[in-house]
C-alpha cells in the first residue's frame, strides 16, 4: 500500500512538472496577444536594457535594409537631441533587449504587421515623445477610439516618412475612407483629387476640440479659411448659412453643382414649404421660375446673406 502511495505521488510530481513544462516551452511569438503583452509590460518594467545599445542590436539585423534604414532619417540621429539614438537607442522604441538576443528569444515591442500588439501597446510608445500640443486631442479623437496605430499611417525607418509629403496624403487617408474617394470624384467637389488640396488642410488626423477633427472649432470657421467673402456679418442672413455650411454643402464632393448636398428646389423645400409661391404660376410658354436655370436663385440670388437695404428675400 506504501509503495501505491508513493507511485501515485512521484506520478502527480510528474505530471506537474510535465505541465509546467509545456507551458514554458510554448513559444512567445505563439502566446496569446493578452498573455505576449503582459509578457511584454513585464519585461519593460525590469528594465533590463543592453550596454551597448544598438551595437547588440546590429550585430543580428545589420543586413536587414528596413532597419538600416532608420539611421537615414531624424529617429536615427546622433546629433539630434530629441533621437532615439542619443538615449536608449533601438530600446528606447522597441524595449529593454533583456534575453531577446539569446536562446529564450525573449520578444521586443514590434511595429509591424504581423505585430500581435494592440494599437494602444504601439502608440504609447510613439506618444512618450510625440506629446506636444499638436497631439493633445489624440485621446479622444475618432483614430485612437478605433484603434488606429500611428505606424498605420507613418513610418519610421526611412529617410522621409512619405505621409510628410502632402502628395502622399491623400492616398493614405482614402485607404481607409473610401466613400470620400467616391465623392472626390464627383463632378462637383474640391480639388483634393489632384493634390491641390490635402485632408489635413481642413483635419487634424491627431484629433482637435472642434467636430469631425476639424483644424477649427466649427465647421463654418473651417470654410471661412478659404471662403471669407461667405462670413459676414451681413445685414440679412440666412438661418441654415450662419448655422452650418454642411446643412447645404457635401464638402467631399457632390453630383449636384457647388457641392450641393441636392438640386434645387428640393433643397429649399428642406425648410421652406411650397404653399403657393408666386413662382408656381406658368407663364405662357409652360415654365415656371423652380423649373428653369437656377431654380430658387433665379430670384433669391444672395443665397448666403445680403446688405441691401431692401435685400430681406435675398433677391439683392
Amino acid at each position: 500500500m506504501m509503495q501505491l502511495r508513493i507511485y501515485c505521488l512521484l506520478c502527480a510530481i510528474a505530471a506537474l512538472m510535465l505541465t509546467s513544462f509545456s507551458i514554458q516551452a510554448v513559444p512567445w511569438d505563439q502566446l496569446p496577444a493578452e498573455q505576449l503583452t503582459k509578457k511584454l509590460e513585464t519585461k519593460f518594467s525590469e528594465g533590463k536594457y543592453s550596454k551597448k545599445g544598438a551595437d547588440t542590436c546590429l550585430m543580428c539585423h545589420k543586413k536587414n535594409n528596413t532597419v538600416m534604414a532608420l539611421f537615414d532619417g531624424v529617429h536615427g540621429q546622433v546629433t539630434h537631441p530629441d533621437s532615439p539614438m542619443t538615449g536608449l537607442q533601438c530600446e528606447a522604441c522597441h524595449g529593454p533587449l533583456g534575453k531577446h538576443n539569446k536562446g529564450g528569444k525573449e520578444p521586443m515591442i514590434a511595429f509591424g504587421k504581423d505585430s500581435k500588439l494592440d494599437a494602444t501597446s504601439k502608440n504609447s510608445t510613439c506618444l512618450g515623445c510625440h506629446n506636444d500640443p499638436q497631439q493633445m486631442a489624440w485621446y479622444s479623437s475618432s483614430h485612437n477610439l478605433d484603434e488606429v496605430a500611428c505606424v498605420d499611417c507613418h513610418q519610421i525607418h526611412t529617410a522621409k516618412d512619405p505621409i510628410l509629403d502632402p502628395q502622399n496624403i491623400n492616398d493614405t487617408c482614402i485607404g481607409c475612407h473610401p466613400q470620400k474617394k467616391a465623392d472626390m470624384n464627383k463632378r462637383s467637389s474640391h480639388p483634393l483629387k489632384w493634390d491641390h488640396m490635402t485632408c489635413i488642410d481642413c483635419h487634424n488626423p491627431h484629433g482637435s476640440m472642434g467636430e469631425s477633427a476639424l483644424n477649427q472649432i466649427t465647421i463654418n470657421d473651417t470654410c471661412y479659411s478659404c471662403h471669407a467673402e461667405k462670413r459676414g456679418p451681413f445685414l440679412w442672413e440666412h438661418a441654415p448659412v450662419t448655422e452650418n455650411c454642411a446643412s447645404c454643402h457635401n464638402p467631399h464632393g457632390s453630383v449636384n453643382e457647388s457641392l450641393l448636398s441636392s438640386r434645387a428646389p428640393q433643397l429649399c423645400q428642406q425648410c421652406h414649404m411650397d404653399d403657393g409661391h408666386a413662382g408656381r404660376a406658368a407663364p405662357l410658354d409652360g415654365q415656371d421660375a423652380f423649373g428653369g436655370g437656377k431654380s430658387c436663385l433665379n430670384c433669391h440670388s444672395q443665397i448666403h446673406g445680403s446688405n441691401h437695404p431692401a435685400g430681406s428675400k435675398l433677391q439683392r
